[in-house]
């Protein structure tokens, strides 16, 4: 867990509260960095990338945790940061985050309980989904791929439920017409 070794360099001032925070950050690790990693694997090519993002998440989360009222809200907020940082990541065209300097190819093969058999028509699918709008792109990815409620969409996004609604319609539509789905066809 390279953000605890990050946040670890803070812990001679730590008091008790300090504590509190890290384990509750910690809590949220165990239960969602896989998921947000396979979140971010779908933003960035590489693996190393994908993990980077996460980590410079946790920690962002560490850092502000004190001003989420709400702890409920803390997975949304930081699948929230990993979809910020996958889209900044690749709108740099950056290789890592803390890592800038190393433009060395570090790409890592996937693991076996993550690779996506990615057939032809899945190809189609993952192209066509690059195509549409982040806002659509994140809507569907979030509800299709990490099972994610309108309401927990929402929440991450910062957006009404209404607007998941639109969005997802919006995005499921124009994906049947790039792929040839459409009714019109």
């Amino acid at each position: 867990m390279y953000w605890l070794a990050v946040v670890a360099a803070e812990e001679a001032s730590w008091t008790a509260e300090h504590q509190a925070r890290r384990e509750f950050v910690e809590s949220i690790y165990d239960a969602e960095a896989r998921s947000l990693l396979r979140l971010a694997r779908l933003f960035t090519d590489d693996r190393t990338g994908a993990e980077d993002i996460v980590q410079e998440a946790f920690i962002r989360l560490f850092r502000s945790v004190d001003r989420i009222q709400d702890h409920k809200k803390a997975v949304a907020y930081v699948r929230s940061i990993v979809l910020n940082l996958a889209r900044d990541q690749n709108r740099r065209g950056l290789m890592s985050l803390r890592h800038q300097d190393a433009m060395l190819d570090r790409r890592t093969p996937e693991l076996p309980d993550e690779r996506i058999a990615r057939t032809e028509s899945q190809e189609e699918v993952l192209v066509a989904l690059g195509q549409l709008s982040p806002r659509q792109r994140d809507c569907l990815v979030l509800r299709f791929y990490m099972d994610l409620t309108e309401k927990e969409i929402a929440s991450t996004l910062k957006i009404s439920p209404n607007s998941v609604k639109t969005h997802c319609r919006r995005g499921l539509e124009a994906l049947g017409e790039r792929l040839g789905l459409s009714d019109d066809h």
